[in-house]
């Protein structure tokens, strides 16, 4: 954690005197360029309110919360985004205008950057920096595009030429095709490469590497199902040169620590601590009532996710082997389950008649489920009374952190996240439940290997590809058995499973499932259930229009230039 500091140290003093540029207002609180960008330290300053744009919610702030509107998620109440769920998302809805304007911001501070920079002399810069700067503040703008064309299909694309402070009033150009928009990222990309250094040490580790432009551009190549270009930029990424290697404790990565491993090419770098909260809302929104701040658990993993862990033979979880009657009766899942407590509700005077069982199936699962998930009658270290305390997640009506139980928000009988959520108060680096000091990775290497065996599955390297998905499969903490599958249409199934339970709470799937056009038959008409079998809601996603958001309401008011896309008119 310590590695981070000096790059941290720097986004929170920008906080204090960075703009927040939007592309429908003028920014009153613009930086002068006749008064700031007149050095490296200045424009190192700068640099970092182009990262901290990432944090905002809509942009990755709260990007795992997208996993709540697949198979492997729930999610409820307005953080969840509920209407994304039950098909009632709009143009006019916050969340379409919001991830707009949040990754709009991100283009424009890039862009201010990148313009400030361009026109700082010999003197002021060093040229070398000078370009390295740029490059980083390039493949920044080309992500926040990404995202964009991810969401949207197709956007207005304005670059370092737009001057916001005179030109806010004109920025009415119409959309420029998703190609077009795909041309832009893989040219910043480009840039980005060719000045960026492959590595940075001490204070600056954490900032964009080479290998990162590398890895981006492969995924943008992928996402266009262009796939020999695609693996191309993987194997220059994985070339030894760069250094990365898989983190050998699964876990671990997801903790301080693991989190600044060689595993993570790129990763949003949080901090916490007394005066040096810069941390990202995980506690708030993963985290249960029992955690430190005392938490909402907006988003939770699905009985659908654990049910996709195989036992540790590579066997498929089968309750009905374990539990007769389990799938079709929800009698037998509440004997399962449920407990019962003691009149004070500080005991279980009744457990489940057989929790030994019901242990050793969640025990006997891929370690990666433990990692990700808190189980039924699992431990997970929690928070009260201002001090951490060791809690169990019991199913029973009635607990209460004080007693050492686990608390839902919602008092709902669900699974709940682990990863990311922070354990006690982290030895006092937590300090608020809003700035949970974990990192949060955009590419790891994992992705970068699974996104391989796709490439190669797809141009009909089959040995490859079961090659690489073996490799994330078999990781030191995980030994999971390597997969036999031979045939193309079975691998695709494998790599569509193995990125569910890989990057479950990492905020993959949605764009996963969307990109392989798989979301209508996972998604719509399935229900989200409590593991006991209560139907909580039901899933819809429409196949004619939900593959791209709508254009915003309030764009398409200022600019009529702005055509709404399939399905949205």
């Amino acid at each position: 954690m310590r590695q981070k500091a000096k790059l941290i140290y720097f986004i929170i003093g920008l906080m204090v005197m960075s703009s927040c540029y939007e592309l429908d207002r003028y920014p009153l609180d613009k930086l002068s360029s006749g008064t700031f960008w007149q050095n490296e330290t200045q424009v190192h300053q700068g640099l970092m309110g182009v990262y901290q744009t990432m944090k905002k919610d809509n942009v990755f702030g709260t990007k795992w919360m997208t996993d709540s509107h697949t198979d492997i998620g729930v999610g409820y109440d307005g953080q969840s985004y509920p209407e994304l769920d039950n098909g009632a998302m709009t143009a006019t809805s916050g969340l379409v205008s919001k991830k707009w304007r949040e990754c709009y911001d991100g283009v424009a501070q890039a862009n201010n950057f990148i313009m400030n920079v361009t026109a700082m002399t010999d003197e002021m810069i060093d040229a070398t920096a000078k370009a390295n700067y740029i490059g980083e503040a390039k493949f920044l703008r080309a992500l926040y595009y990404f995202e964009l064309l991810n969401f949207y299909g197709g956007v207005p694309l304005y670059d370092e030429t737009t001057d916001v402070s005179k030109d806010f009033n004109n920025m009415l150009k119409p959309r420029s095709s998703a190609d077009e928009v795909r041309a832009f990222i893989m040219d910043d990309l480009q840039e980005a490469i060719a000045t960026l250094p492959k590595e940075w040490t001490g204070g600056e580790k954490g900032r964009v590497t080479r290998s990162a432009a590398y890895a981006l551009r492969g995924k943008v190549y992928l996402y266009n199902t262009e796939y020999g270009k695609a693996l191309t930029d993987f194997e220059e990424v994985i070339k030894p040169e760069y250094g990365h290697a898989l983190y050998a404790d699964y876990a671990g990565l997801f903790l301080p620590g693991g989190d600044e491993s060689s595993e993570m090419i790129f990763a949003i770098q949080n901090m916490g601590g007394v005066g040096k909260n810069n941390g990202m809302k995980f506690g708030k929104y993963l985290g249960t009532r029992a955690s430190f701040g005392s938490c909402w658990n907006n988003s939770m993993p699905s009985v659908e996710l654990v049910n996709m862990y195989e036992n540790k033979d590579g066997s498929d979880l089968d309750w009905d082997a374990v539990f007769p009657g389990f799938t079709a009766s929800d009698d037998v899942k509440k004997a399962v389950f449920e407990s019962t407590l003691s009149a004070d509700l500080k005991t279980v005077v009744q457990y489940p008649v057989e929790i030994d069982k019901l242990k050793a199936l969640y025990e006997n699962l891929d370690p990666r489920c433990a990692a990700t998930v808190i189980t039924p009658y699992s431990e997970y270290l929690g928070w009260t009374s201002n001090k951490p305390k060791m809690m169990t997640w019991v199913f029973a009506a009635g607990t209460k952190e004080a007693n050492g139980f686990i608390r839902h928000n919602r008092s709902w009988y669900s699974y709940l996240w682990r990863k990311f959520v922070p354990a006690g108060n982290m030895e006092g680096q937590c300090t608020s439940r809003e700035h949970v000091p974990i990192n949060f990775p955009i590419i790891r290497l994992a992705d970068v290997y699974l996104m391989m065996a796709e490439c190669y599955n797809e141009l009909n390297d089959q040995d490859k590809a079961v090659e690489y998905i073996n490799m994330v499969r078999q990781r030191a903490s995980v030994n999971m058995p390597g997969i036999t599958e031979t045939s193309k249409t079975d691998i695709f199934k494998r790599i569509v499973r193995e990125r569910a339970v890989e990057f479950a709470g990492e905020g993959l799937r949605y764009n996963d499932l969307r990109r392989w056009k798989l979301a209508g038959e996972y998604v719509d008409g399935t229900t989200a259930r409590e593991i006991t079998g209560e139907k909580l809601y039901s899933r819809v996603f429409d196949e004619s229009r939900d593959y791209l958001w709508p254009i915003p309401f309030g764009e398409t008011e200022k600019n009529p230039a702005l055509t709404p896309n399939p399905g949205w008119q």
